[in-house]
């Protein structure tokens, strides 16, 4: 099931919501999401729900055995059992097929490609299942005893298929004791809108932009190819960070404090700055669990950098331009962290912010083409060497009838909204409650003028459903 679909807006939700008022106990309002959440996975991968309630079943049990078995041999195997269970299962149903093609490439063999259908949301919930049984093994958070708040956890639906990628921790208390208040309902109906806006109004716009300039990069001029890079790495951020503001709102209504993911990635002043900013329940993962793992023995910094961002780049799909993405950013980070802090700090605000767009929009062209023969030719074309001149016809025209979108996408790029409740206007009472009614009239307008744009639309799923 998709958020972005009237059915999930006008019946799964309020039914949802109904039933979930209408049960008195903590416990009984767990049920009523477990089914509600089972239900929404298996809308859209009836059979692949198994595969989720396994993995549930083996980590719940493994944090158990862990805990029961601290100190003993029984708690290693039950540890290394969980993470090689985990790390199978993204490795069968997200990379099996890229392996043997790559080994039939580089061998000449002619073995039989897997074709396996891709679980959605398996690299959320398994991430999250993984942080769950390292935390337990490291004792920062205790077993779960009840496989049904365990359960609740892994499927909660506001989280399941797209991130964030929520920390046992993070909700743990929650689980069993929450409270829900009417400002926190009021802030999850305005932000899950808000996200549900971002994806409707903005990124699918942009959407067709990226196709037409992207999608046809053998045509392509020098301004159309940035033109298109810069449209692309704008949809992504609207599509994904949509979902998480719709996760996050959805997840606030029921009593659950989710970590904000995106924070304004692109006011960025440089490239470590960013990877600060987007993503951030990924790059926290891979900070935690990956950055110090021992290389050969040892704890590496560089070694473990590198790692890093070729586990990011493979985390995101099964194909080579996302692990060269990944590599791509873990060279700029490290030539960074040579430059230093204090002497990044001493090249011109200017200068930074140039260079690290450049390097981000570049970054999302990597992402955009699987196809190494395309990528070779955007590259050629960004930098100039491309054969369709500096721009066409078609670029001015595409750009003159979405000028008013691009703006829009560029300003809502900047903390406006957090500029403005930081301000000393906004500390006054009288300003705050004409706030309040200004953002449910506009919130209401935004739900309004979504929902009329998909009355018509066709299959538009969250572009990180696929990873």
């Amino acid at each position: 099931m998709v958020f972005s679909k009237l059915f999930f807006i006008y019946f799964f939700l309020p039914l949802c919501l109904l039933t979930y008022g209408l049960v008195r106990k903590t416990k009984n309002k767990n049920t009523v999401l477990i089914i509600f959440s089972l239900i929404f996975y298996a809308w859209g991968e009836p059979t692949y729900v198994f595969l989720m309630l396994l993995s549930a079943g083996v980590n719940y049990f493994a944090g158990l055995s862990i805990e029961r078995f601290r100190g003993d041999k029984k708690e290693k195997i039950a540890f290394a059992g969980a993470i090689i269970f985990d790390l199978l299962m993204l490795g069968i149903f997200k990379y099996s097929g890229f392996l043997v093609e790559n080994i039939n490439s580089l061998l000449g063999t002619s073995l039989p490609v897997p074709d396996i259908r891709l679980p959605i949301g398996i690299s959320f919930y398994t991430f999250q299942t993984l942080s769950y049984v390292v935390d337990v093994q490291w004792e920062t958070v205790k077993a779960q005893k009840s496989f049904k708040n365990f359960l609740l956890y892994v499927c909660l639906f506001p989280q399941l298929v797209a991130g964030p990628i929520v920390r046992y921790s993070t909700i743990e208390s929650e689980i069993e004791n929450r409270k829900v208040s009417i400002e926190d309902i009021s802030y999850g109906l305005n932000r899950m809108v808000l996200g549900l806006s971002k994806k409707i109004l903005i990124a699918n716009q942009l959407s067709t932009i990226a196709e037409n300039m992207l999608g046809n990069i053998e045509t392509a001029s020098f301004v159309g190819a940035w033109y298109g890079a810069f449209a692309y790495g704008l949809q992504i951020y609207f599509d994904f960070s949509g979902y998480s503001d719709i996760a996050i709102g959805l997840g606030r209504i029921f009593g659950f404090h989710f970590d904000e993911n995106f924070r304004h990635p692109f006011i960025c002043k440089d490239i470590t700055e960013f990877w600060q900013r987007w993503h951030i329940s990924l790059s926290t993962f891979f900070r935690d669990y990956v950055l110090y793992l021992p290389i050969f023995g040892k704890r590496r910094k560089y070694g473990g950098l590198f790692l890093v961002w070729l586990c990011t780049g493979i985390w995101h799909g099964a194909s080579w331009n996302f692990i060269i993405w990944g590599l791509y950013y873990g060279v700029f980070v490290f030539i960074e962290m040579k430059i230093g802090k204090k002497n990044m700090k001493k090249i011109p605000i200017v200068v930074r912010h140039i260079y690290n767009k450049i390097v981000i929009f570049i970054g999302f062209g990597i992402f955009y083409f699987e196809d190494f023969g395309q990528l070779g030719q955007f590259f050629k074309t960004i930098f100039g060497m491309g054969e369709n001149g500096f721009i066409t016809l078609a670029d001015k025209i595409s750009f003159s009838n979405n000028v008013f979108l691009i703006a829009a996408a560029v300003i809502f790029c900047f903390p406006i909204i957090e500029t403005f409740r930081k301000s000393k206007l906004y500390a006054s009472e009288k300003t705050r409650n004409i706030t309040a009614v200004v953002t449910t009239l506009v919130s209401a307008v935004l739900l309004l003028v979504s929902s009329v744009m998909l009355v018509d639309a066709t299959t538009n799923p969250f572009l990180y459903f696929r990873f």
